[in-house]
């Protein structure tokens, strides 16, 4: 369980508050690419971190995220108009280009310098694989920018998506890197006792802190068989990344080799956006847009279960469509869509957010508890003028996860040690 005062802190990002000034330490994504198509395209409203945004695509092409309200009498910008390398508000007309300063005030005189006077916040943007990244933290403090191995992917290698989730960043990180549930809540065919998810219930966890956030290992006993084991890694602040099986265990290759995961970026204290990427975990091989497509529908982000604003069809509205019929003869929940079936659970725990004072965990959450530590160390770190973990690209750019059948007696860091190692070759980002 956690104190009163520290799941408070966890779970508050606005400005000013500790876990708020973590955030705003790290470039974020912060929207699709696809969102601000082309040049002069409508704007769009964002809220990241609780505060009210837009943005807009300029006329050279370049993305720009400003504070929402106009500083004359503060009317929202999406109103305005996209116009020229700059925003103009249609209330008054007042212009701001993308680093947020006024280069037009009509409605004053020609000789008055007051436009001079007159800003917007700004953050910085930086596009890459069809992400919009932004930092939003105190500019003398801004890292490099982010260096992931799915960052280096081509196009053709990766993919990437979001959804809406309405509950707190926390509850959705914590179940993205909880590995024992997957026995229960996507078991998607309880009478077969053959399967990995009904085999071996009650992983083993092994957690290794790092200088970006922690390794992990789910180690399920499959006895004469071997140990089946998912290798994660979190990177700081909010990123989860796992792998999927090199080999079945007659030896032949898993279907598709993609390695997986989630970035949680709170849009407030009650709801947050799910980035959702994958990309092959072999440099030779493009990810086949077939079977990503399959995947997608699988995780219940196929192409008919999303609504506008990438909000997902199965909802708190409608229950989750749950079916419990199927409930009770085929699945653990009876709802459709792996990530459906955790935000169904999420979503609907207390309000704000969940009461970790009445929680009582257990050897399955270490890597639960570990999060949890590095992240209230990283609120320390902040308050004390230091730099938290995962801000530096050299301490990551390295990882990868991975899931593999070995040998009883071989230690998975050394057994997967080539297979939790970056293959896509380093670039330059700066």
């Amino acid at each position: 369980m956690l104190k009163k005062e520290d799941n408070e802190k966890l779970c508050r990002t606005s400005k000013g508050t500790p876990m708020g000034e973590v955030f705003r330490r790290y470039w974020i994504p912060a929207i699709l690419s696809e969102e601000v198509p082309e040049p002069d395209s409508p704007q769009i409203r964002l809220r990241l971190l609780g505060e009210d945004l837009v943005a807009f695509r300029d006329s050279e092409g370049k993305v720009a995220i400003l504070d929402a309200y106009c500083p004359h009498r503060r009317a929202h910008l999406f109103w305005g108009r996209n116009e020229q390398c700059g925003i103009r508000c249609t209330y008054h007309g007042w212009k701001f280009n993308r680093d947020g300063e006024c280069v037009d005030m009509p409605n004053e005189s020609s000789e008055s310098n007051f436009k001079h006077k007159v800003r917007l916040t700004s953050y910085p943007t930086w596009e890459k694989n069809g992400i919009v990244w932004t930092y939003m933290g105190p500019k003398e403090e801004q890292p490099s920018l982010p260096d992931y191995e799915w960052l280096r992917a081509p196009e053709t290698h990766f993919q990437v998506s979001k959804t809406y989730e309405g509950c707190n960043w926390l509850q959705a990180l914590e179940g993205g890197i909880d590995t024992s549930h997957s026995s229960f809540a996507h078991n998607n065919n309880i009478q077969d006792k053959n399967s990995l998810r009904n085999r071996a219930t009650n992983p083993k966890l092994e957690v290794d802190k790092t200088e970006y956030g922690f390794r992990y290992a789910g180690i399920r006993d499959l006895h004469e068989n071997g140990n089946y084991v998912r290798a994660y890694q979190f990177i700081m602040p909010s990123q989860q990344m796992r792998g999927q099986m090199l080999k079945w265990q007659d030896g032949s290759p898993e279907e598709y080799p993609t390695i997986r995961g989630h970035i949680w970026v709170p849009i407030d204290d009650e709801s947050v956006w799910v980035w959702n990427f994958k990309y092959t975990s072999e440099p030779s091989i493009p990810l086949d847009p077939e079977f990503s497509l399959q995947q997608e529908i699988a995780f219940g982000r196929g192409p008919d279960d999303v609504l506008p604003g990438y909000r997902l069809k199965r909802n708190p509205s409608n229950d989750y469509l749950i079916d419990r019929e199927v409930q009770r003869t085929k699945t653990f929940t009876g709802i459709e869509g792996i990530n459906t079936q955790d935000y169904a659970l999420q979503e609907t725990m207390e309000k704000p957010f969940a009461d970790r004072t009445k929680e009582r965990l257990g050897t399955s959450d270490l890597a639960i508890i570990s999060a949890r530590q590095l992240l209230l160390e990283a609120t320390r770190d902040v308050e004390n003028g230091k730099a938290p973990k995962g801000i530096h690209p050299e301490t990551y750019r390295n990882v990868r996860a991975c899931d593999a059948f070995l040998p009883k007696g071989i230690d998975w860091r050394e057994g997967l040690k080539e297979n939790m190692t970056a293959k896509y070759q380093l670039i330059k980002t700066n």
